[in-house]
């Protein structure tokens, strides 16, 4: 029997986050789970958030006691286990250092495509709402722990090759290709946070990866000046963006 894996991929929101955790949850060996730290900092914010009191409401929102479940067996008996994770979420006693064990790999997406995703969904305020300098920050740790960087996929890249770049992840975090991670079936999912309902409408429509994307859109006014604000921690981390497998 294969040792088990804990993968704990970090993002920022509208990253093609959702679409990442379909592609794994459609492997047999793997569960999933969406943002569980999502309650905990929702509780801890008061962050208006859409669907924010629904969220708290069904979900544990105990730092420690979360952090314990991930550490924990696999759910459902798999052997592999994709848990997506927001930086910026977490805001209490708990961070990238609490999962020693875990695989941690980096989901990235442009910010000009992430600050228009995003405005279309929430209102956006400030830069921090999308996590960009601390998925750096947690990259860096990550990077002095081990003393290597770790695994980084750009958003754009996946889409311009789903198979390849996907092949290169699984071989990054030692587990087998499977090319069952390039389909799932349509509409929401049993393990989708309850939040779903107002962000997952493009993914849920969806059967596989889409198109690759055009031109960066363009912005203006306090939506490009997040964007600017984003760009110097994205171009760090891009430089360590996995290309298709050889």
């Amino acid at each position: 029997m294969s040792a088990p894996v804990r993968i704990a991929m970090w993002s920022g929101p509208r990253n093609i986050s959702t679409a990442m955790m379909r592609s794994f949850g459609a492997r047999n060996d793997c569960a999933v789970s969406d943002e569980p730290f999502y309650g905990a900092f929702l509780k801890d914010t008061r962050e208006p958030h859409p669907m924010a009191a629904e969220t708290v409401a069904e979900m544990d929102c105990d730092w420690n006691r979360v952090t314990a479940a991930l550490n924990g067996s696999i759910p459902d008996g798999k052997t592999v286990w994709y848990q997506k994770h927001m930086p910026h979420h977490m805001v209490g006693p708990i961070g990238i250092a609490d999962f020693p064990e875990h695989r941690h790999a980096f989901l990235i997406r442009a910010p000009e495509r992430v600050v228009a995703s995003y405005a279309a969904k929430n209102e956006l305020r400030r830069p921090e709402l999308l996590g960009f300098a601390k998925l750096r920050a947690y990259f860096e740790t990550e990077a002095q722990r081990t003393g290597s960087a770790p695994v980084v996929v750009d958003s754009d890249l996946v889409l311009q090759d789903p198979a390849g770049v996907l092949e290169g992840l699984c071989n990054a975090l030692g587990i087998a290709w499977d090319a069952s991670m390039l389909e799932w079936e349509r509409g929401p999912h049993p393990q989708d946070g309850v939040w779903g309902a107002h962000w997952y409408d493009k993914v849920n429509a969806s059967t596989r990866f889409g198109p690759a994307p055009g031109p960066l859109p363009e912005l203006k006014d306090e939506y490009l000046a997040v964007a600017q604000a984003c760009r110097a921690d994205y171009d760090a981390l891009r430089r360590h963006a996995l290309t298709a497998a050889s």
